[in-house]
């Protein structure tokens, strides 16, 4: 399996697949391939594409052989090829031939887990391609990356991230963000004629280039391979890896006690040492990896399916506990099918003036939805259409969010013109100062306002003067579906904010209409407040932001505990998508945002996002019972075998026993990944206190039915002992199993049904014990009826457990 690496690679994303971009040929192509104008054919394409490779990164992959033998060797290295060296040095043949079954189990189980949770990742990162817009057959369209061959024609625009090493032409400039290959934080400007660098994030400016050197030539494929780049590790993996090595530690320190107890009794220390080894290996949650790495996995896949691409594993652990999510206005809460509603003109000019310099100053290319919206409806006036023929563009400077205004220069008529547009305010600022006209833009932009109406800016420049020609109400309704997925996630503890630069009037109204609230404060006021925490907590939204004020939103509220998802769609939310604990890129975001997001949206809206959420609190939920099954099983049995050696001198089960146990209990545990849980209403941490306080008291609980049994058995049955350890093994068996059920839920375990795939395993295996304390398979046979009467034992103990567990939550959640 091949795949891109590199954080500025591998978390891209493609648009919607097949979905091409097609335009004019030869736009702003500069004469440097004058000689092939149509760009590369399709068939010149395939041939070099077959000569020189796919233009991709390679990645040092682990040998599948390698992955095999770090699951043989095992989570403490060799310490249960030890124990089976000692059954073959003792003659142990039957605990020989079964812990190498259990090895051998282990080994497959952990590897192919290990090999499946591997090609799900692949799968995802596989629709986490990069895609560039490239002249083929004198033609536009959008292509995969790794497709782009030397010497195409590649355009190259604000949020892209540079695919290749390339050449720029044509006119114009393109500002880039080299610091992921550089360590240089300031952007660097380049012109015609200088090499932009694969890697590189466009941050302002449009330009075409030549594709010069492709895949592992280019300048980070070189230097990849130089660097390698650590996994990032959430909340989420620490505490469970930290519930292993505790879980290690205890098993290694009773087996100490157990050792010396042996050794100043003058036992046969081979024998122990033996035994030793496999109770500590059965104590160790050697499948902990493989489980928390499917159950990610399989999250992965279930919200790829809903259309919502996970970049970076702990996003799915964060989202459970996010408590606050900032999300932009257009596109997530609107429908971002903008439609140009009115249109006010200004002294002299006219409704087709207006509407013709506001296309003027859009590119059709960009498809950009504004652009789009403009051009849509000047294409309905025939007046206007006509009045377009009689202009030619020279030259195009595209939209960027700090000038917050796009412009052409024009000739009309042997005239030279420019016209531009963009935000009201800022096309004032162009204008000379007419108190009439500032007081009419005002007026007229709080008017559209009010209607959730957003106010564009149109102006001409004749000579040295820009005038004031109009404005363009620009409305955008809100999805269908915000209303209700938005209370869904205020309803799941999450407290949704609206975070955007529009007008504060336009985002009430808008935030109001969808639920949020109309609490909005502007993002001014929030800076000149002594406490912006407690402004940003009591806000419902903040409008008129700059990109960099994303980021100090997310930082405040991140300072304060609280676990932050904010979306994003521009090449300036990256910072702000890269600081929040959960960034997400919405849909049709650029390549820059989509690069810094932990999730990426391929679906307009936020249903998605409550999706997402939903998934991250069962995969919380499953782990949770996992931990907890784990400690307190380990407890169970360790405590009860410990405290038997060390007060009783007496062994209640044998080391085939154990290795017996492990096997039987490995197969339910697997299919705990795909268990039935019910997500938690509110946002979920882990309380490590509350869990190891359960843990203690279904540990304890099962030590001492544990005692009660071994004394029933010995004392009031007067069974020998070989059968009593029988019994104890089936006990425990069926105690373990009946155990997981108990862990899944705080209430009755009857609450919530367990998946068929876990009852099914637990219902076989325990079939499998069964047989096995009847019929003496490596052990003393029982018979029906002394299994029997374990079946009803563990059973009651079971219910007694159950109800008291009950108990104890509630009063832990009071």
């Amino acid at each position: 399996m091949v795949r891109i690496i590199g954080e500025n690679i591998t978390r891209m994303v493609s648009k919607k697949e097949g979905k091409e971009d097609t335009v004019s040929a030869g736009a702003n192509i500069s004469d440097q391939k004058s000689d092939s104008a149509q760009g590369l054919s399709n068939a010149e394409a395939a041939m070099r594409l077959s000569r020189d490779g796919y233009n991709e990164i390679l990645e040092e992959k682990t040998h599948p052989f390698l992955k095999f033998l770090k699951y043989f060797w095992g989570p403490i290295p060799g310490m249960i090829e030890v124990a089976i060296v000692l059954s073959a040095i003792n003659h142990e043949w039957a605990d020989f031939y079964i812990i190498l079954a259990l090895l051998i189990i282990n080994v497959l189980v952990g590897f192919f887990q290990e090999y499946n949770a591997d090609n799900a990742i692949e799968h995802l990162k596989s629709r986490l391609a990069l895609r560039a817009r490239v002249l083929r057959d004198g033609s536009w369209v959008q292509i995969p990356s790794r497709e782009l061959v030397i010497d195409d024609y590649i355009r190259l625009r604000q949020g892209d991230i540079v695919p290749a090493d390339v050449t720029l032409c044509g006119t114009g400039y393109l500002l880039l963000d080299e610091s992921v290959l550089t360590g240089e934080s300031l952007p660097v400007e380049k012109k015609e004629s200088a090499i932009a660098y694969s890697g590189a994030i466009v941050k302002r400016g449009e330009m075409d280039a030549r594709v010069s050197s492709i895949g592992m030539k280019t300048y980070f494929g070189k230097t990849a391979t130089l660097a390698e780049k650590s996994a990032d590790e959430g909340q989420f993996q620490k505490n469970i890896i930290k519930i292993g090595n505790y879980l290690i530690r205890v098993a290694l320190i009773l087996a100490v006690v157990i050792f010396l107890f042996a050794f100043f009794r003058h036992e046969d220390l081979r024998l122990t040492l033996q035994f030793i080894l496999i109770l500590v290996v059965a104590s160790i949650p050697a499948g902990l990896p493989a489980i928390l790495s499917v159950t990610l996995a399989i999250g992965a896949l279930n919200l790829a399916r809903k259309e919502a691409i996970v970049r970076k594993m702990t996003a799915i652990e964060e989202m459970a506990s996010m408590d606050i999510l900032c999300v932009d206005k257009t596109g997530t809460i609107t429908e971002n099918n903008i439609t140009v509603s009115r249109v006010k003109t200004i002294g002299k000019y006219s409704e087709r003036d207006v509407l013709c310099y506001g296309v003027l100053a859009s590119r059709k290319e960009d498809v950009d939805p504004i652009d789009a919206a403009i051009i849509a409806k000047a294409s309905d006036d025939q007046s206007c259409t006509k009045l377009l023929a009689s202009y030619t563009v020279k030259s195009f400077t595209p939209y960027d969010p700090v000038s917050k205004y796009s412009q052409a220069e024009i000739i009309y008529k042997n005239k030279r013109l420019i016209v531009a547009k963009g935000a009201p305010q800022v096309i004032l600022a162009l204008t000379k100062k007419d108190a009439k006209i500032h007081a009419l833009v005002e007026k007229q932009v709080e008017f559209f306002a009010s209607s959730g109406e957003r106010a564009l800016g149109v102006a001409v420049k004749k000579g040295s003067h820009w005038e004031y020609a109009g404005i363009l109400a620009l409305y955008d309704p809100p999805r269908s579906d915000s209303a209700e997925t938005l209370r869904a996630a205020q309803e799941m503890g999450v407290d949704v904010k609206v975070i955007t630069g529009d007008y504060q009037a336009v985002t009430q109204n808008i935030a109001r209409k969808v639920g949020i609230g109309d609490r909005i404060i502007a993002v001014k006021t929030l800076n000149d407040s002594s406490d912006s925490y407690i402004a940003l907590k009591l806000a419902n939204g903040v409008s008129e932001v700059f990109p960099e004020d994303k980021y100090t939103i997310v930082k405040v509220l991140e300072d304060h505990d609280h676990i932050v998802g904010m979306t994003g769609d521009g090449v300036n939310d990256a910072p702000a998508l890269k600081k929040a604990n959960i960034g997400i890129a919405v849909a049709n975001a650029t390549d820059a945002a989509r690069a810094s997001a932990d999730l990426v949206l391929t679906r307009p809206g936020t249903t998605v996002i409550i999706d997402a959420i939903t998934e991250s609190r069962n995969i919380f939920q499953r782990m949770h019972n996992y931990a907890l099954y784990r400690i307190a099983e380990t407890l169970r049995i360790m405590l009860f075998i410990t405290l038997s050696i060390a007060l009783l001198g007496f062994y209640p089960i044998s080391a085939i026993m154990i290795v017996l146990l492990v096997l039987l209990n490995d197969l339910p545990i697997i299919t705990i990944a795909y268990d039935t849980v019910v997500a938690h209403p509110k946002p979920v941490r882990w309380e490590v206190k509350k869990m190891l306080k359960m843990a203690t008291f279904l540990g304890i609980i099962g030590v001492i039915s544990s005692f009660t049994f071994l004394y029933i058995g010995l004392h009031v049955l007067h069974l020998s002992k070989t059968l009593v350890q029988t019994l104890l093994f089936l006990k425990l068996a069926i105690g373990g199993h009946l155990l997981l059920f108990a862990v899944r839920t705080e209430g009755p375990f009857w609450g919530v049904a367990p998946k068929r795939s876990l009852l099914i395993a637990t219902i076989g295996t325990q079939i499998i014990a069964t047989i096995i304390a009847v019929y003496g398979i490596f052990i003393a046979p029982a018979g029906w009826d002394l299994a029997l009467f374990v079946w009803l034992y563990a059973i009651l103990l079971f219910l007694i457990t159950d109800l008291i567990k009950v108990a104890i939550y509630k009063r832990m959640n009071q």
